[in-house]
């Protein structure tokens, strides 16, 4: 017999489509309260939010007479009819969330309007009301969220340990706090504070909460705009490569996506500067309209279909590459501090031009602002340690901090001291030439160049590979090549994907000097190649070369991207370690880097160049401290 469920237990079923854990209350009610214009929202949890999750934030709050519809299912003040899918501009839209949360937990709302005298406390459990009264409440709204499962114990059963929970949320208020620079997030778990970010705005500020010094130092900033696609944000330097993918953000119209198009396109990018198997750092931010992407593929709102997917990945891959180009990314080595015997008498402060901090007092007509009072409540102890550490590992007089912890807020501001740049000079110049001196090779594979005040290593097999990727590349655009003949040909048996990826793209091996023809059914024969291909021509090799061709995005790339792909096959040919060079071929090979776009890293991602100065050489032997 069929018969129609009641609304209880159709409540229920649905909330299994949005409440699948602690974290995905947290995310309701967070996109809620940026949706109504909160500039600071409050976290707390407790036992990994299963027993407790209370909410705070200071945005417009709810209308008395409004609250009891906010938790009945398809309620929403987001949009009006199917018409407004099309133009989503909030974070949250379906009203599933409140209905969803309220039928598996015992929720207490306590909200407040500005034009109200009184706020508005409202108890539901299990999406039966309890009671709705008047209360004393400042603007904005909070939720109390008990039990998390409690009348559904099969679900409760398959939640994860509290530590376990309060690391995906965790990990979900970091992204909410990288989307929205502009609010101040504040997460506490167990009565102890996790996250806390300032809500002035600068996305560099969180990245520098989030992820440390080490990232916030290592950052290239990008601001890019082509086919409709805005893009703003950071990109970690290839040093700060990870070894997975959890360390790429990137946002759309505010909204933390997870994207494969997007991560392909990125690491794509990245490929010639970080090793394999490494991923890259970035947090991206896009703007696009709302109709050309459909938020409404998933409950959870965490994945994204484009309509037109090639232009984003287009977008995503020159912006990305274009910055990377840019600066001089030549790795450093820098030698730790050493003790050093204690000193017969008392020594001045010498001048410490590396320190991050320093303290200045503040004019009287410049109060501190709120930026400035949050960064000193950070840094606070942090300068203190320092301090007392550079007292105690130089054993020098150092004159007493004129307050004790923790400094008062109204008597000091923070301000950058100047870093020392020692890498002014650059080696990879047509000027530089004319000036550096090559020592010698070390074990047959490394080159040692000195130039100014810094020595230079240089690996010969990277910057070989780096050479001819680039020859390569440039013989393609400009139709310099010489072929070689090979005999017996090489012949191809491909399969339907490996003969339409080289049907499709055959213009491009013969613009560098390839000659292939059919050669019967699925075959074909390889007669000749480019003539710096020749000592290594294998049928394993090009068949190699195919596959990542047709790895790409439907196996539709852009032109250059392909061009790259071919050309990367001329790496194979570059110089081993081991592989003794005379001073003149070397002299040549640096000439010859010197003409690149991006000498610094090998196709691959590995350094062709590492460098470092005579004063790190003097502090290694203790000349300078």
């Amino acid at each position: 017999m069929i018969q129609v469920l009641d609304q209880i237990t159709i409540d229920k079923i649905a909330a299994g489509e949005v409440v699948e854990r602690p974290a995905s209350v947290i995310k309701e009610l967070v996109e809620n309260a940026i949706d109504a214009g909160a500039s600071s929202i409050t976290v707390e949890i407790e036992d990994g939010g299963i027993s407790l999750m209370r909410i705070t934030d200071n945005g417009c709050g709810i209308a008395k007479e409004d609250v009891p519809n906010a938790f009945l299912r398809h309620s929403t003040s987001k949009i009006r009819s199917i018409d407004d899918l099309e133009h989503i501009a909030s974070l949250g839209f379906r009203g599933e969330a409140l209905s969803s949360i309220s039928a598996v937990a015992q929720v207490e709302l306590i909200t407040k309007t500005k034009d109200d005298t009184f706020g508005t406390r409202y108890v539901i459990h299990g999406g039966v009301e309890q009671s709705v009264e008047e209360t004393g409440a400042p603007n904005g709204t909070t939720f109390l969220i008990h039990q998390l499962f409690y009348n559904t114990p099969a679900r409760r059963k398959f939640l994860k340990t509290p530590m376990t929970e309060a690391g995906h949320i965790g990990d979900l208020l970091m992204h909410m706090a990288l989307s929205h620079p502009e609010i101040a997030f504040q997460f506490v778990n167990n009565h102890q504070e996790k996250l806390r970010t300032s809500g002035n705005g600068k996305l560099k500020d969180v990245i520098y909460q989030i992820y440390g010094r080490e990232v916030a130092s290592n950052l290239l900033e990008l601001d890019f705009d082509m086919r409709g696609v805005k893009m703003s944000g950071f990109l970690g330097k290839p040093i700060i490569s990870r070894g997975n993918r959890n360390f790429e953000n990137f946002f759309f119209n505010g909204r933390y996506i997870r994207s494969n198009i997007v991560s392909k396109a990125a690491e794509d990018a990245y490929k010639d500067f970080v090793m394999q198997h490494k991923f890259p750092f970035f947090v991206l931010h896009y703007s696009l309209p709302a109709e050309e992407m459909d938020v409404n593929v998933h409950p959870t709102k965490m994945e994204v279909r484009f309509h037109n997917q090639q232009d984003v990945y287009n977008t995503t891959y020159e912006a990305i590459h274009r910055c990377l180009l840019e600066p001089e990314l030549i790795s450093k080595i820098e030698a730790p501090d050493v003790p050093v015997t204690k000193p017969s008498a008392p020594q001045t402060v010498p001048e410490k031009k590396e320190s991050i901090f320093s303290l200045k007092k503040p004019p009287a007509e410049a109060p501190a602002t709120k930026d400035e009072d949050y960064f000193i409540e950070q840094m606070m102890q942090r300068v203190l340690r320092e301090h007392q550490t550079y007292k105690v590992e130089h054993e020098v007089q150092m004159p007493a901090l004129p307050a004790s912890s923790p400094l008062p807020k109204d008597e000091f501001i923070y301000e950058k001291a100047e870093q020392l740049d020692l890498f002014e000079e650059k080696l990879l110049t047509r000027e530089a030439r004319m000036e550096y001196t090559l020592i010698g090779q070390l074990f047959d594979t490394y080159w040692l160049v000195q130039f100014k005040d810094s020595l230079y290593i240089i690996d010969q097999h990277a910057a070989h590979e780096r050479v001819l990727y680039e020859r390569t590349l440039k013989g393609m655009k400009d139709r310099t090549f010489t072929s070689q003949n090979i005999s017996p040909p090489i012949v191809l048996n491909l399969s339907m994907t490996e003969e339409n990826v080289l049907k499709d793209h055959l213009d491009r091996f013969t613009r560098i000097g390839f000659e292939i023809e059919p050669f019967g059914s699925g075959s074909y024969a390889v007669r000749a190649i480019p003539d710096n291909l020749f000592s290594i021509a294998k049928q394993e090799l090009l068949l190699e070369m195919l596959d990542e061709m047709a790895d790409g995005i439907g196996g539709n790339l852009t032109p250059d991207l392909i061009d790259e792909k071919v050309a990367s096959m001329s790496c194979k040919a570059a110089v081993k370690g081991n592989n003794k060079l005379s001073a003149a071929e070397m002299d040549t090979l640096i000439g010859e880097l010197l003409e690149l776009e991006n000498p610094y890293h090998c196709p691959h991602g590995r350094p062709t160049i590492i460098a470092m100065t005579k004063r790190e050489l003097e502090k290694k032997f203790k000349r300078i401290v």
